[in-house]
C-alpha cells in the first residue's frame, strides 16, 4: 500500500514495463511477436496462437469504454467517492480491457461505447493508467467488441464424457450439518467449523472414528475472514488421522470442496470425507472497527493486482460491470434483478436461521442506497458468521447409514472462459456457462426435471447468470422470466433458494445452499419445503472458478 493506504499493484521484473511506461507518457502492453495479438495481464506464452517470443508495444492509450460502475459503498484512500471502475477496450487490440478508473468525468456522464484517453496518475513508484473522456465524441456509441466465447458457444466448447462409467454414481451425500449463523457472533472459526461438522457426522449417524478424509474451501489462514485455518486446523483439533484431504481456493467453486470428496471416494482414498466451510467475516469487521485486528499492508500481487489499485476492491465492481452490460443489451431492468432479492426475502421469513426475516417491497429495494451501481443494498449477500459441513460416503455404505442419503446424478466443472474477472464473458458472470452446459451432458435428466434450484447469489445478478446459462430461460430472457417472481416461488416452475439464499440467510459461500438441497430432498425443510422434490440443482460460485451439481432423492 502507499503512504495513505492506496492499495498498489506489486512491481516485479515481469510487470514493470506496464506499471511504470507512464514515467514517459505512454501506455504499453504485452505483445505476441508471431501473431500481433495484445496480451493482457501479461504472460510468457500468447493465449491465441501459443508463440512464445513475447514483446512490449507502446500503444495509442486509446480507447472504447466497455464496461462501468459507480463505486459509493466502497472507500479508495485519497480518492473523494463516489469514484467511477470501468473497463476500457484498447484500440489496437478491443480483446484487451484495462480496468482503471475514471478521471475528469461526473458520476452521471459515462456511457458504454463512449471514446476514452489515457491519463496517468502517479502514486510513489507506479504509474496508475487512468482513463478520462476523449474530448471529441462520435454521434453514435461504439458497438461492443466481439467476445473471445460468447454463451452461445460455450456449449460447443463441452468435452464430451471419456466412457459411460460416472464417479458421481459411486458417492453420496450422507450428513448434513451447520453451525449457529448470525451477524457478528464473536466467535473463534474453529469452534463455529468444530460445531458444523460434529453436526454433519452425526447426522448421517458416523462417529469421528469413520471420518478418513477431509475437504475444504479455500483452505489456509484466516485472512479476509474467509476460513478457520482449513485442514490443518481442523485436524490439529480434532485429530482425525484422514487418508485424503484436499484444501484451496481454485476448485470447482466454494462448493468444490464436496465434488473434489466425490472424486477421493470413487478412487478409493476413503470411505467418508468430511466437508467444511466457515466464514466471519461479521466478526472480523468489528475487530478491525475496534482495532482489534490489523490489516496487512503489503503490496497486491496475482489477479487483484490489476483491478484494486483503480478501486476495484471488490467483486461487487467487476460483476456490476457485467450486470451493466447486461441490462443494456437485452433490455432489463432493475427490477428484474429486485424479484430475486424479493422472492430470498420471502423464503427466508420461513427459515427461524436466516439473518434477514423482515418482509421486503420492491420501493424497499428499489430505494435503498446504492453500493457500486447498478447494485443497491438488496442486491448485495450478507456478510455473516457460520460453518457448514457435509459428508460424502462411498454408495456402498448407503445401507449403514442414518438417513436416507442424497445421491448424485451429475457434477458441472468445465472451464471455457477466461479466467481473468476482467477480460471473461461479458455479459453474464463469468465462470458459469461452462459448468453449466458441462452438467447437461453428464445426466439424461433435463431443466424440467429440476424441482428446486439452489443457486449461487453472492448478487443478485449471479442468480440471473446462473438461471439463463442453465437453460431455465433463454439467454437474454430473464426479464420476462422473473416478471412478478411467480416462475421463482416456493409454488412456482422453479422455487429458488428456498431458505433465502445468500441475499437473506447469510453469506456461507456456496456451503449453505448444498445444506438446503439436500434438506429439501430429505423433505426436511419445514415450513419451505417444497412438495415432491426430487431433484434439487445446486451451484457455488462465479468470477471464482466454478461448479454445479445436479441431485436426487434416493430410490
Amino acid at each position: 500500500m502507499s503512504a495513505e493506504g492506496r492499495p498498489l499493484p506489486l512491481v516485479t521484473p515481469w510487470n514493470a514495463f506496464f506499471w511504470t511506461s507512464g514515467s514517459e507518457g505512454v501506455l504499453r502492453i504485452k505483445e505476441c511477436g508471431s501473431c500481433s495479438a495484445l496480451v493482457h495481464p501479461p504472460k510468457p506464452v500468447c493465449p491465441y496462437c501459443a508463440g512464445s517470443e513475447m514483446g512490449v508495444r507502446a500503444v495509442s492509450g486509446s480507447g472504447t469504454l466497455f464496461g462501468f460502475t459507480v463505486s459509493h459503498r466502497f472507500h479508495l484512500p485519497g480518492v473523494p467517492s463516489p469514484y467511477i471502475v470501468a473497463q476500457v477496450a484498447l484500440d489496437e487490440d478491443p480483446r484487451v480491457r484495462l480496468t482503471t478508473r475514471l478521471v475528469d468525468c461526473e458520476p452521471d456522464e459515462p456511457r458504454l461505447g463512449m471514446r476514452m484517453e489515457v491519463a496517468f496518475e502517479q502514486v510513489e513508484d507506479v504509474w496508475l493508467p487512468l482513463f478520462r473522456p476523449a474530448a471529441r465524441q462520435p454521434e453514435r456509441p461504439a458497438p461492443p467488441p466481439p467476445e473471445e466465447t460468447p454463451p452461445e458457444r460455450a456449449r460447443a466448447l463441452v468435452r464430451p464424457m471419456r466412457g459411460v462409467r460416472k464417479f458421481e454414481d459411486d458417492a453420496v451425500l450422507s450428513g448434513i450439518g451447520r453451525s449457529e449463523i448470525g451477524r457478528r457472533l464473536m466467535r473463534d472459526p474453529l469452534a463455529l467449523t468444530v460445531d458444523a461438522c460434529r453436526a454433519a457426522v452425526a447426522d448421517a449417524g458416523l462417529t469421528m472414528d469413520d471420518i478418513d478424509g477431509l475437504s475444504t474451501y479455500p483452505g489456509g489462514g484466516l485472512e479476509h475472514g474467509m476460513g478457520e485455518g482449513g485442514v490443518t486446523a481442523l485436524e490439529a483439533a480434532l485429530r482425525v488421522r484422514p487418508t485424503w484431504f484436499n484444501g484451496g481456493g481454485e476448485t470447482f467453486g466454494p462448493g468444490g470442496s464436496v465434488i473434489a470428496a466425490m472424486l477421493a471416494v470413487s478412487a478409493g482414498l476413503a470411505r467418508h470425507v468430511l466437508c467444511f466451510r466457515t466464514v466471519w467475516e461479521a466478526t472480523r469487521a468489528r475487530l478491525l472497527q475496534e482495532g482489534r485486528l490489523a490489516m496487512g499492508s503489503g503490496r497486491v500481487a496475482g489477479d487483484m493486482g490489476w483491478g484494486m489499485p483503480f478501486g476495484a476492491t471488490s467483486a461487487a465492481h467487476v460483476l456490476a460491470q457485467t450486470a451493466g452490460r447486461y441490462l443494456d443489451r437485452y433490455g432489463a431492468t432493475r427490477e428484474t434483478l429486485g424479484w430475486i432479492a424479493l422472492n430470498q426475502r420471502a423464503n427466508a421469513a420461513l427459515d427461524p436461521t436466516a439473518v434477514y426475516r423482515d418482509p421486503l417491497t420492491m420501493d424497499d429495494y428499489l430505494n435503498a442506497r446504492t453500493i457500486t451501481t447498478p447494485f443497491g443494498l438488496y442486491d448485495c449477500d450478507v456478510p455473516c458468521d457460520g460453518a457448514v459441513a457435509v459428508v460424502v460416503s462411498a454408495a456402498d455404505t448407503a445401507g449403514d447409514l442414518r438417513k436416507r442419503p442424497v445421491r448424485v446424478e451429475a457434477v458441472g466443472t468445465q472451464i471455457v472462459e477466461r479466467m481473468e474477472w476482467d477480460q471473461s464473458t461479458a455479459t453474464h458472470e463469468p465462470q458459469v456457462l461452462g459448468p453449466a452446459a458441462h452438467l447437461w451432458t453428464r445426466t439424461s435428466l433435463r431443466p424440467d426435471d429440476v424441482d428446486v434450484a439452489e443457486l449461487y447469489d453472492g448478487f443478485t445478478f449471479n442468480c440471473l447468470s446462473w438461471i439463463e446459462a442453465l437453460g431455465f430461460c433463454g439467454i437474454g430472457e430473464a426479464k420476462d422470466f422473473l416478471d412478478g417472481g411467480g416462475n421463482i416461488a416456493r409454488d412456482g416452475v422453479l422455487p429458488l433458494n428456498t431458505h433465502g439464499g445468500q441475499l437473506s440467510h447469510g453469506r456461507t459461500h456456496g456451503m449453505g445452499l448444498v445444506h438446503e438441497a439436500v434438506a429439501q430432498l430429505r423433505g426436511e425443510a419445514g415450513e419451505r419445503q417444497i412438495g415432491g422434490a426430487r431433484v434439487a440443482v445446486v451451484s457455488s460460485g462465479g468470477l471464482t472458478p466454478s461448479g454445479v451439481m445436479l441431485l436426487r432423492a434416493d430410490g
